[in-house]
């Protein structure tokens, strides 16, 4: 058995693609994962399978979704354990300072880091941090500056729906409650 974390990507957003917690957790629970929970609103679940197939747990994953939300949602599946490797591998600088915001931006299979790169473009240096471990990027840029950082226009770019972000504060929650 081992636990996974599934990144949903667009849900709750500005009263759009409205998914409830429980009801996600129960959706989850019937296709037969355990340990389910969730963690805020924006789709974060952690469950465990038998399955280490991560290609079979995104499907599994999108079809309760489709059918019990009407939705086509992408997911990205990661195991906590590669989740914890991947944040060991972080840059110093991420996480760290209180007045910049930090993301880690997730792939959605089959976008790769270099596919994001070359659409998103080289990072302004003086407005922003970027490193990547894996398949996943960590961004940070000052709150202050934020808005003059070319990375604060992923969401406008031609990769966005190719992936999900979460802010460093909701990815150390994740693995604390995966028990990291």
């Amino acid at each position: 058995m081992k636990k996974y974390i599934a990144l949903l990507r667009g849900i709750n957003v500005s009263g759009k693609n409205k998914v409830a917690m429980p009801v996600l957790k129960n959706a989850f629970e019937e296709i037969g994962f355990s340990e389910v929970s969730t963690y805020i609103n924006s789709g974060n679940v952690l469950f465990s399978s038998e399955s280490e197939d991560k290609s079979e747990l995104i499907l599994k994953c999108e079809a309760v979704i489709s059918e019990r939300f009407d939705l086509t949602i992408p997911v990205a599946v990661m195991a906590v354990e590669d989740l914890a490797e991947t944040v060991k591998h972080a840059p110093d600088w991420w996480g760290q300072e209180k007045e910049t915001i930090h993301y880690a931006i997730f792939m959605i299979a089959p976008i790769t880091v270099s596919d994001v790169f070359a659409a998103v473009g080289a990072p302004k240096m003086e407005y922003e941090r970027i490193a990547h471990y894996g398949e996943v990027i960590f961004w940070s840029a000052p709150r202050k500056t934020f808005n003059k950082a070319r990375w604060s226009k992923i969401a406008s770019s031609s990769v966005n729906n190719h992936v999900t972000i979460r802010n460093a504060n909701t990815v150390n929650k994740l693995l604390t409650m995966g028990h990291y």
